[in-house]
């Protein structure tokens, strides 16, 4: 057994080109194997390539969850226009006091620009759904303070129309095989022409009475938000060139609640009557 183990050393030695024995090398430690390396680190682009939309489960929920968030805020909008448009009295307390309005306003807007711009409020919950909640509520008292200037009558056929509009282009965005998202030179020419309309109408209208330019104005602003509304919505869909992450929902219900309110106040301007 000695001799056996001396001829296998010999022919170690002998193998070696130093002449020594072979020394199988011993394993590094942590620190040494995890030097000069950091923690993986995802961003938005790299969460849709891990997703990939193929899991159908996760955008059933993504879907699920956005369009369950929107009908509550439509329900809360559909509420207060009615309050405001059918109860005399608040009608003339909000039309007696239009700094409330002022008020919602830069509620509106602080809230939007935050939800708007800042990924972190609008991703961690629950603040992302308080902030959600108080533009909801800015924004229906907006849109309730304006139908209560115009007939009832008006205001009820609006919200039907608006409503047949909002459901035929979100049946047809999904049905379509046409990608909305790819045009968005087309949505860029839009939203200028929109904004010189704008500057043009309020360059006029304090020297003259236009009202086939205000008409146009309404006409051209409920085009362009159909338009966005079937691209937030196919947005949503995540089966086209562009997607929004899962974790996006209240980005994604922001877009196509804000859309369906234009497109209601544009259709006012339109159809509306105003009171005597």
């Amino acid at each position: 057994m000695t001799q056996g183990k001396l001829s296998l050393a010999n022919k170690a030695s002998d193998g070696s080109p130093s002449g020594q024995a072979l020394v199988t090398p011993a394993p590094p430690s942590y620190e040494e194997a995890t030097a000069g390396t950091s923690a993986p680190c995802y961003n938005d682009a790299e969460m849709l390539r891990e997703f990939t939309w193929d899991d159908r489960n996760i955008r059933r929920i993504f879907i699920r969850k956005v369009y369950s968030i929107l009908m509550i805020q439509l329900m809360v909008t559909l509420a207060i226009v009615a309050i405001f448009t059918f109860c005399d009295p608040v009608k003339d307390y909000i039309q007696t006091n239009p700094g409330w309005y002022w008020a919602s306003y830069a509620v509106f807007f602080v809230t939007y620009l935050t939800l708007s711009c800042c990924s972190a409020p609008r991703r961690q919950f629950p603040w992302n759904l308080i902030l959600l909640a108080i533009f909801t509520l800015s924004l229906s008292y907006m849109t309730g303070m304006l139908s209560s200037f115009y007939n009832t009558k008006s205001v009820v056929m609006c919200l039907g129309i608006t409503a047949a509009v909002c459901l035929l282009v979100t049946a047809l965005s999904f049905q379509t095989k046409i990608d909305v998202t790819s045009y968005q030179g087309v949505f860029l020419t839009f939203c200028l022409v929109m904004f010189i309309s704008g500057m043009a109408l309020i360059i006029v209208r304090p020297f003259q009475y236009v009202p086939w330019l205000e008409s146009i104005y309404a006409i051209l602003g409920a085009i362009l938000f159909t338009m966005f509304l079937a691209l937030d919505t196919q947005l949503l869909m995540g089966n086209k060139r562009y997607t929004l992450s899962p974790e996006e929902y209240v980005f994604a219900t922001l877009n196509i609640y804000l859309d369906i309110i234009y497109i209601f106040s544009f259709l006012l301007q339109i159809f509306g009557r105003s009171h005597d």
